[in-house]
């Protein structure tokens, strides 16, 4: 098998050259499909819930709520 000279080199990111950023106003909407939709819902929906319930178990230690 012969070895190949690669021109491929290895260099440090602080020492690379800056990248193009994206411009946030050139962007359009985010479009998203009803099954991402749904998921977030839902996960929003879980996130509220176990927040209540975080907040519920506080009163029921604190002795506010009968437990």
């Amino acid at each position: 098998m012969k070895s190949k000279k690669s021109d491929d080199r290895v260099v440090h990111p602080l020492f690379d050259k800056p990248e193009a950023k994206c411009d946030p106003d050139k962007v359009g909407p985010l479009v998203m499909t009803k099954t991402v939709r749904y998921s977030l819902i839902a996960l929003r929906l879980y996130i509220i819930a176990m927040i209540a319930l975080a907040f519920y178990r506080t009163l029921v230690f604190a002795g506010l709520l009968p437990g």
